[in-house]
């Protein structure tokens, strides 16, 4: 019987280079010198299942990959140094993009990269697949065959997905390739974005087919009841569908594809009908369905050590070390004086995207009709600008002498006199939980997690995919969900306290679409996902969205602010080229048919 051993590995990076013959005995905790047969590793399901379990490990913790990164590449946040993206260098943050080994036995969630880590993901789920169709290995059930299958397919979809966000299309290899072929055919030559997202929709879609709609209530799950929350289901598969033919629809995406500068109806439609298909299941079932209000910061952090995620999160980052949470989640968003190795960066919400959190009336701020007031602008928010936004005056601590109350006004304590200070006279509570209640007890068990995939998240994008379908309009449905695409949008607005949308917003495709951009700003606000949607929409170089502004301000006698002005810090360079990151050159070296992306 074949065997595989331990120190025959190769490791190959990008196709030849990023095609590890993967070491099972990692995952079997076999002795270094023993041999295994592929009957061991893959023969039943537990051990296959032991295999399966390195391409979690594969996922990348967007905010603690290389420790504090500045994931929010666009107009979210600044910080009291200059961020490299905001320069229009986008070689400047590769140490987040790309690492050097992979090692995913290792539980430092600070090695995690996107690009090695998927290549190696993508070919692990290529092996999984080739091992559970080989004539008289694998002996299982039906069902234990589909949830290992399941599983394979979602993350080749999953990993191809995490990497074309950034770069752009790639070749979709869905075999196990020899290390000595020759990649220089046809087979191995770039694709579009929309091409290699099409190809991700079969995977995603052949894996919801035959994923456990939870594996709580599945058989091969009921060894590990109670914890399956973080396994792959169908929900994750029909989600991902939906995000890649959405993305394969958009602005930019179809224009890279077509020639065109708009949506993709075709794409959309589908999308939309991934979308739905997930709501409908979520109704039926109760598996996922949103937060209440009072428990909307579950989603992405606890204190006490507890899990995030709650019944709204789809997919959230594998956990290893929860000793690090605290160092990402406080380390750079929270004041350095609180002394919770806050290191020497600030990062801190922009003003100018301040600006996207509406009234309590649910009005947009530019609305006549909105009452807000640019001389008291803090006041009479909605409930989200509040559980997001620090600002002058609000507590921010439950005790800490001059750091309990916020001092961001021009020359305060937050603002001038702490290092690093806030430059922009904001902080962000959403990740850190800076308030009242902090304490530095409190801190110590902070559970802090940039969310992939929630059910708000989902909403929005069967709003947006419905939209843009053929016949879209905001009353307009997917066809197999009767919720229209205003319907979802009150959903999510509703349970964050604010009234139904308003009838100009809703009578106007291109005015409703507006207020999809503005309230995925805020609902999903530093999750990171603003980057890829401006992006996407061919929206990162329009002027609106370039300056990253703070806003000076005096404090007056009765703590109000005064004298308020908005002072652009830097404006973004942001051009065609910058659509796609540039890729590393020894990568772009390894054969023809692998170029640079264009405008690097």
């Amino acid at each position: 019987m074949k065997k595989i051993n331990k120190y025959s590995a190769v490791v190959l990076f990008i196709f030849s280079l990023l095609l590890c013959n993967l070491s099972c005995e990692d995952y079997l905790n076999k002795a270094p010198e023993a041999d295994i047969s592929e009957k061991d590793v893959f023969g039943n399901f537990t051990s296959f299942q032991g295999f399966i379990e390195q391409m979690y490990n594969c996922i990348m913790d967007p905010d603690k990959g290389g420790a504090w990164n500045k994931y929010m590449f666009a107009d979210e946040t600044l910080n009291n140094k200059p961020y490299n993206f905001d320069y229009g260098n986008y070689w400047g943050n590769e140490a987040y993009f790309y690492g050097t080994n992979v090692n995913v036995a290792s539980t430092n969630p600070r090695d995690r990269r996107i690009w090695e880590w998927a290549w190696y993901g993508i070919r692990a789920a290529n092996l999984a697949l080739e091992k559970i169709e080989e004539e008289g290995l694998f002996v299982g059930t039906p069902e234990e065959k589909n949830h290992i299958k399941g599983q394979a397919l979602f993350f080749r979809g999953w990993f191809y997905f995490e990497i074309c966000r950034f770069w752009g299309g790639m070749p979709y290899i869905n075999r196990v390739l020899d290390p000595t072929e020759s990649l220089i055919t046809e087979e191995f030559n770039r694709l579009s974005f929309q091409e290699t997202a099409k190809l991700m929709a079969q995977d995603f879609r052949a894996a919801a087919d035959i994923l456990p709609n939870h594996w709580d209530v599945s058989g091969p799950g009921q060894a590990t009841i109670g914890h399956n929350m973080d396994r792959v289901n169908k929900f994750y598969a029909l989600g991902y569908l939906g995000k890649a033919l959405l993305y394969a629809a958009s602005p930019m995406i179809n224009e890279e594809a077509t020639g065109t500068n708009a949506y993709d109806p075709a794409l959309a439609k589908q999308a939309a009908e991934a979308f739905g298909e997930l709501l409908k299941l979520a109704d039926d079932t109760g598996l996922y369905k949103l937060q209440s209000w009072n428990t909307w910061t579950d989603n992405f952090r606890r204190w006490n050590n507890q899990k995030t995620g709650g019944t709204e999160c789809i997919m959230t980052p594998t956990i290893y070390d929860r000793g690090r949470v605290r160092w990402s989640a406080l380390g750079a968003t929270v004041p350095s004086s609180f002394g919770l190795n806050s290191g020497s960066d600030a990062d801190v919400p922009t003003h100018n995207y301040v600006k996207n959190y509406a009234m309590a009336n649910g009005l947009p701020i530019d609305d006549p009709a909105s009452g807000f007031n640019p001389n008291d602008p803090w006041t009479g928010r909605e409930p989200r600008f509040y559980a997001d936004i620090a600002f002058d005056g609000q507590r921010i601590h439950n005790s800490l002498g001059d750091d309990t109350y916020a001092q961001l006004f021009t020359g305060g304590r937050h603002r001038a006199v702490i290092n690093p200070p806030s430059v922009t006279g904001y902080y962000a509570k959403r990740f850190s939980g800076i308030g009242p209640e902090f304490t530095t007890s409190l801190a110590n068990g902070l559970q802090a997690y940039v969310p992939y995939l929630r059910l708000a998240d989902i909403y929005l994008m069967y709003a947006e995919a419905v939209l843009f379908s053929p016949n879209g309009t905001p009353k307009a449905t997917s066809g197999n969900y009767t919720m229209t695409a205003e319907q979802a949008m009150n959903v999510v607005r509703n349970r964050a306290q604010l009234p139904n949308m308003s009838a100009e917003y809703v009578a106007d495709n291109d005015a409703f679409f507006e207020e999809i951009v503005r309230e995925r700003a805020v609902e999903l606000a530093f999750e990171g996902n603003r980057f890829c949607d401006l992006r996407r929409w061919n929206r990162n170089g329009d002027p609106r969205y370039l300056d990253k502004t703070a806003i000076d301000f005096d404090r007056g006698t009765d703590g109000k602010p005064i004298n308020l002005r908005e002072r652009v810090i830097v404006r973004r360079v942001a051009e065609k080229k910058h659509n796609w990151l540039p890729i590393q050159v020894r990568f772009t070296k390894q054969y023809e048919g692998f170029p640079q992306n264009p405008g690097w």
